[in-house]
């Protein structure tokens, strides 16, 4: 009699739903102790960030595609409040902000999607994510148990929330969504607060739980994570993590791909060997989920780098390099890794591994499911010696801090520290975009024109209350009256301008002309400008610029920390001794005279009178503003302006911020990189001596045919006649194969053509669409030296290498040659193991029709 009542209802309640037009989706995502359940199935997911703010609406579904085809099964992003609550309850979800967008994007894709709401994301990201505006809510405090803070924090998330359940873009409702993040790496901020912060994180779980969105919550770095969210591991290793239950999954959100870059500091690179061997070692031990943090970083158009000091560029070393494009070999090794992976997961979700010692670095993990499926780790932790090993009466070569894995348990299929892809150089060449004609404007810095000034107070101020970050400059202008007995007026030594600043560059002005700048770091925000100061006898204007770099993402309360000038101003070397001005009399000005003018828009109505001519003639001036109109230039290619002969300051096109630029010098250790051994970001350098940002990419979708507008404020004295546009492109591929050795059968068989001999490798050149393989810049079979782009032939070399290749390659978009003494017309060097590397040089093809590809 019941189950009949709870039948009849059911179909009362489906009759509803249909009357409601509401579509009902056996959906369902779950988890347990080995993995997340999709319907009821165990899934291996990879997943890799793409955050939809640091690209344009046009890129998205290109590199989401390409992140399919790259083996990913997910994408994730975090949620970015102060982009879309810029003021309070005033939304914007249009254009790079459009949310809902984004994530039917991976829909259509086929993607699944994971949404890290936050609202607090980090990322270098400005103020965190945080909208400037919540600091200023009647007592507030940032990420603890504090009413204010909660309030506005839940409004958000549930907005959020409220969006992706309307347009039913949760996996409960059909969507693609299968997991969402509330907080963000808040263990080490709750441990400082105490009680106060673990009041906070179970608030902020139970909240989001409540939201019934019907799929999983995340805590990421939060051991304390209350059931049922799942505490997840961020960073370069996550093999010794373990969740806080024992029946939760052992989920990786951030496996960290590269590392963010810092205006004066190198460029970081990890190497693709040791990122998969990172996450093979964690699937090894039990893990099934892991996301590439990044997998496209993208750019960090305007204003929106944190940090402070972080690039406009936010690369991070990922498989889809910041424009778009595919970085080789990481992103074809990845691949290949996620394949073969894929081949194991039916092992992998059926049980636990069974570990064995093959030595005194090396060991096995063997998975095993009912139906008789099994799937092999073997790994050596050596990062000095490969190791010869036996597992199932069977010999395998390991290279050292290496996974193989061998998805029946007998052959060798991939290998982490044997990268078999291709690998690309990519370059900045030139457009065929004429000379920039510049027209220039000097920003007006006369402290007499007060019509910008907010303010006149005795003493200094904290820059952010001032500017509520609607700029990145604050003017702090004061007056000294000079006697005319001073001494250094008449021969003696030139007072000294002592100024404390908190941050994060400011540039001395006295009476209009520049005197000097000085500039903080990431590590050191507070620094000291110490110079020598001319004035003449009577009024004498000081005139201090102070800039920032994009305000603090991460650290214990930040929305406390200052910014700006706070700190004594004196001056030193007077007649009468040291002048305090710190409680002078001071004027603010908000911004600059040209941003109030929106000289940076094409819509601007300014009646400025521009200064046409050679530029090249004049003297460089500080606080200039530079204006030059261009065509697109041909091609599809994505484009970048070259910025290297500026100096400080920002760039528009067509209105649309690019972002800061700063031709600061890169500093570090750019020794010889190893990829064996644990990544730090000290590790792998690159870039010393050289601009840490050179390049600054110019999105395609913000170009008309004709007559685009770009500006530029300079705010050292650059020389614009310096600044070209170039174009990136793919301007030579690269393959390193190692021949086939009957002692190491199938070692690489995503090398082998099966239609041919399976055990023969071949090496495989492509390129990109459009553009055919013209010169073989280098081609050795033997023992050739060096890497993609310094090649070298070796003591082993096979005269006919050239000929082969161009034989096999020249004219064709994409080419495959066997490796076989055959090819070669004879063994180089019997008994020696050899490898073929190959650089070819890829130019645009004169015929739209693709070449036949011919093995």
């Amino acid at each position: 009699m019941a189950t009949n009542s709870v039948s009849k209802l059911s179909i009362v309640v489906l009759g509803l739903f249909w009357l409601l037009g509401v579509q009902l989706v056996q959906c369902s995502v779950t988890y347990d102790r080995k993995a997340i359940l999709i319907n009821g199935q165990r899934r291996v997911l990879f997943s890799g960030s793409i955050h939809y703010p640091r690209s344009t609406p046009e890129m998205w579904e290109g590199l989401i595609q390409k992140a399919k085809e790259g083996g990913l099964d997910a994408v994730e992003t975090y949620v970015f409040w102060n982009v879309h609550e810029p003021s309070p309850g005033n939304y914007n979800f249009e254009g790079r902000y459009d949310l809902v967008r984004f994530i039917k994007t991976i829909q259509k894709a086929g993607l699944y999607a994971n949404l890290r709401i936050g609202p607090y994301v980090c990322a270098e990201w400005n103020f965190g994510g945080f909208p400037v505006w919540l600091k200023y809510v009647p007592g507030i405090s940032f990420r603890t148990d504090n009413e204010p803070f909660k309030k506005a924090m839940q409004g958000f998330t549930e907005k959020i929330v409220g969006m992706m359940k309307s347009e039913k873009l949760f996996e409960s409702q059909g969507g693609p969504i299968i997991l969402s993040q509330i907080e963000n790496e808040y263990g080490v901020q709750s441990k400082l607060f105490g009680a106060a912060g673990k009041n906070y994180m179970t608030w902020a779980a139970k909240m989001a739980v409540g939201l019934e969105t019907g799929v999983p919550w995340v805590m990421c770095k939060e051991e304390d994570a209350p059931d049922p969210v799942i505490n997840t591991c961020n960073g370069f290793y996550c093999d010794t993590f373990s969740p806080n239950k024992p029946y939760k999954p052992t989920m990786w959100t951030e496996a960290w791909s590269g590392w963010f870059n810092e205006f004066g500091g190198p460029i970081h690179q990890r190497p693709v060997q040791d990122l998969a061997f990172a996450v093979a070692r964690f699937i090894q031990k039990g893990g099934s989920f892991i996301n590439y943090y990044m997998y496209h970083g993208g750019t960090n158009f305007g204003r929106t780098a944190g940090g402070p000091f972080i690039t406009t560029s936010y690369d991070y070393d990922a498989p889809i390099d910041e424009y778009g494009l595919i970085r080789q070999p990481k992103y074809g090794h990845l691949k290949e890794l996620h394949r073969v992976v894929k081949m194991c997961e039916k092992a992998l979700v059926s049980a636990d591994p069974v570990v064995t010692s093959l030595g005194s670095s090396q060991q096995a993990y063997v998975y095993t499911s009912e139906s008789g499926d099994c799937a092999a780790f073997l790994s050596n932790y050596d990062i000095n010696s490969a190791a010869k090993v036996m597992f199932n009466n069977v010999h395998y070569s390991l290279p050292p801090w290496s996974i193989s894995i061998l998805p029946d348990c007998r052959n060798v299929v991939f290998n982490t520290a044997k990268v078999g892809v291709q690998t690309s150089q990519l370059e900045m060449l030139p457009t065929n975009s004429p000379v920039f004609l510049w027209e220039s404007y000097n920003e007006d810095i006369s402290a007499e024109d007060d019509s910008t000034a907010t303010m006149t107070t005795s003493g200094l101020l904290e820059q952010i209350n001032v500017t509520k970050d609607t700029s990145d400059y604050l003017w702090y202008i004061t007056s000294v009256d000079i006697g005319s007995t001073e001494s250094f007026l008449h021969g003696g030594e030139l007072p000294t301008l002592i100024v404390l600043s908190s941050g994060h560059a400011v540039h001395i002005f006295i009476n209009g002309r520049l005197s000097g700048s000085a500039f903080g770091s990431r590590e050191n925000r507070r620094f000291t400008y110490t110079g020598k100061v001319d004035f003449h006898a009577g009024q004498n204007t000081i005139a201090l610029l102070s800039v920032a770099v994009g305000l603090p993402n991460v650290g214990g309360h930040y929305e406390t920390w200052n910014t700006g000038i706070l700190g004594p101003v004196a001056l030193h070397g007077l007649d009468q001794g040291k002048l305090d001005l710190s409680w002078a009399k001071w004027t603010y000005k908000v911004g600059l005279k040209g941003e109030a003018m929106n000289l940076r828009s094409p819509n601007s109505i300014s009646s400025v009178e521009w200064m046409k001519g050679s530029l090249a003639a004049q003297a460089p001036q500080p606080l200039t503003w530079h204006k030059s109109n261009f065509d697109a230039p041909e091609g599809d290619e994505p484009l970048a302006l070259d910025m290297q002969g500026m100096g400080k300051g920002q760039i528009w096109i067509n209105g649309h911020s690019i972002g800061r630029y700063w031709t600061a010098y890169a500093t570090g250790n750019c020794e010889k990189c190893n990829y064996a051994g644990s990544f730090r970001p000290l590790k792998c350098q690159q870039g010393c001596g050289q601009p840490t940002q050179r390049w600054y990419h110019v999105p395609r979708a913000w170009l008309k045919p004709k007559d685009n507008l770009l500006v530029v404020f300079e705010e050292l004295g650059g020389n614009p006649t310096s600044i070209s546009l170039v174009k990136r492109s793919v301007t030579s591929v690269c393959a390193d194969v190692s021949e086939y050795h009957p002692t190491l059968k199938n070692w690489h068989i995503e090398s082998y053509e099966k239609s041919e001999d399976l055990h023969r490798p071949k090496v495989h050149l492509k390129c990109s669409v459009g553009y055919s393989i013209t010169s073989i810049k280098f081609a050795s079979f033997g023992t050739p030296l060096g890497t993609c782009g310094s090649y070298q032939q070796g003591t082993c070399h096979a005269p006919m290498s050239y000929n082969t290749l161009e034989k096999r390659c020249i004219g064709k978009q994409r080419c495959a040659v066997t490796i076989s003494n055959t090819n070669f017309g004879k063994d180089p060097c019997p008994s020696v193991l050899k490898r073929l590397s190959v650089e070819a040089v890829c130019a645009p093809t004169t015929t739209a029709a693709e070449t036949n590809w011919k093995g």
